[in-house]
């Protein structure tokens, strides 16, 4: 998944908001922004500005002259100031209040991130207590966001205070800044305050029609304090979660298919640390998974029912290091486009190497006129030609939908005044087949039944091993095309439904 565990500087531009007095109260490291100068130096980021009371960006470490510090210009200013950087920025522009204390795990879910795209860092809160910012987020993205000037109605989580501008939306996020500046100048958002700024920042975002994924917090914690006791409370919150181990839990994707759940990531969870002490790359255990693929391939190709159930338990064991190469990169937050096609790549080079070693060890030195005995290299090659349509499928879907979010996200819905003090209920429930398939999702059997329907490799894998162990190539190559038919099927009524909403 990545060339080197050594982490690339961040492409992000950092601008931290030091203009309330609460980013000098003292922590363990000096003062919370010393703290998060530390923190985001830990992450790699290389370009931080610090926004001051007088509305001047300094590089982090540089001190305000005597004009800027005296110069108090407000919120009008604060926002005018991230405006000029989001024009001025090639890359994705994170606005950070300087009295945040969080983890430096919870900071990484925006900044390490490798879509880099917009997004904002939010919690669900369970204790049932009031929501401030809050905000609506459905299907993993901020639909709604809220301030003491916008209100937001069924809010389902809590903005914690970081949000990344995506390159894609700089300029929107520059025109709100500077719409949002004259609307505090004039006095129309009504008594707020520079603590506000990054709020209204996401609620301005969010209604010019930007795509802002919701960076959930989990465990981690990222709170906005106001005086010493409530910094002091804070940091003991911090001290409470073992932040290693909450980032190898979220490096084991909880929603993969039901073979990877049950059968693979509960052991493979064990081999990160290992492997990441050991200074392993992601792309070094993809080179080891498609080494055991080939061996099993040779193993199959044997003929015999040994060479069957070696290359079985091989072709599982490739598996679990083709697992354990994503959670690895997770784990380290090391993630370069090489790495992801690589190991796209290597999935397909397995699986197919695969079937040519199982047919040859069925076809046992045959002729392959008329497709071999049993006509077994028909049977590979369909199940091959099948594996590869249902690939199209699914990557033309969606490249398509990255397009038209990309072309017609502004002209799709109407741009929502930041004047409106309420913001009304976002989409309505999918119709149809869609529907229908959204109210089943909330039954785990069925939930489960549509992970495995669709056959993912996990469950792939598992019934090449299984077939060649216990049976045969042919019958392999039978239960791969049948399952993979219907699953195709499936694939492309999911598809048309979906395009049609």
């Amino acid at each position: 998944m990545t060339d080197s565990l050594t982490r690339a500087s961040s492409a992000a531009s950092v601008v931290l908001l030091a203009t309330t007095p609460a980013c000098r109260l003292s922590c363990a490291d000096g003062t919370l922004l010393d703290r998060l100068g530390d923190q985001l130096a830990t992450l790699s980021v290389r370009d931080v500005q610090v926004l001051t009371p007088g509305g001047a960006l300094l590089t982090h470490g540089e001190q305000p002259d005597a004009e800027h510090a005296e110069n108090a210009g407000g919120l009008g200013a604060d926002l005018r100031a991230v405006a000029k950087l989001a024009r001025g920025s090639t890359g994705a522009v994170v606005v950070l209040p300087a009295d945040l204390v969080a983890h430096t795990d919870a900071l990484g879910l925006l900044l390490q991130h490798p879509a880099r795209g917009s997004a904002a860092l939010v919690s669900s809160d369970a204790d049932g207590g009031p929501r401030r910012p809050p905000v609506r987020v459905e299907g993993g993205r901020v639909v709604a966001a809220g301030s003491s000037f916008h209100t937001v109605p069924q809010a389902n989580a809590t903005f914690r205070g970081v949000l990344q501008a995506g390159e894609g939306d700089l300029a929107s996020l520059a025109d709100v800044a500077e719409e949002l500046a004259d609307l505090a100048e004039s006095g129309r958002l009504g008594p707020v305050s520079t603590i506000e700024a990054v709020d209204l920042l996401l609620v301005g975002m969010v209604r010019a029609g930007a795509r802002v994924r919701a960076a959930r917090l989990g465990r981690l914690h990222a709170d906005r304090v106001t005086g010493q006791s409530t910094c002091d409370g804070a940091m003991a919150r911090l001290a409470e979660v073992d932040e290693d181990q909450v980032r190898l839990d979220t490096a084991i994707k909880d929603r993969d298919g039901f073979f990877t759940t049950f059968f693979v990531s509960t052991w493979s969870r064990h081999l990160v640390r290992p492997a990441a002490r050991l200074k392993l790359t992601p792309n070094t255990v993809t080179g080891c998974s498609v080494a055991l693929a080939v061996l099993a391939a040779v193993w199959f190709s044997a003929g015999t029912r040994g060479g069957q159930v070696a290359g079985a338990a091989l072709v599982y064991l490739s598996f679990v290091l083709d697992c354990l190469d994503g959670q690895l990169a997770r784990y380290t937050r090391a993630f370069t486009p090489l790495g992801a096609w690589a190991d796209g790549m290597a999935d397909r080079l397995k699986e197919y190497v695969v079937y040519a070693g199982l047919a040859l060890g069925y076809a046992d030195g045959l002729p392959w006129q008329n497709g071999g005995p049993d006509g077994i290299w028909y049977l590979a090659i369909a199940a091959m030609i099948l594996q590869v349509v249902r690939h199209a499928i699914d990557f033309a879907f969606g490249g398509s939908v990255a397009d038209a979010n990309r072309i017609g996200a502004m002209w799709a819905k109407p741009v929502r005044s930041l004047l409106e003090e309420t913001d009304g209920r976002a989409g309505a429930p999918a119709p149809g087949v869609l529907g229908l398939a959204h109210r089943l999702e909330r039954d785990s059997i069925v939930r489960w039944a549509k992970k495995m329907i669709v056959l993912p490799i996990g469950e792939r894998m598992a019934l090449i091993a299984v077939t060649a162990a216990l049976f045969n190539a042919r019958v392999t190559f039978a239960a791969l095309i049948t399952w993979g038919s219907v699953a195709a099927l499936y694939q492309l009524t999911g598809r048309i439904a979906r395009s049609t909403r």
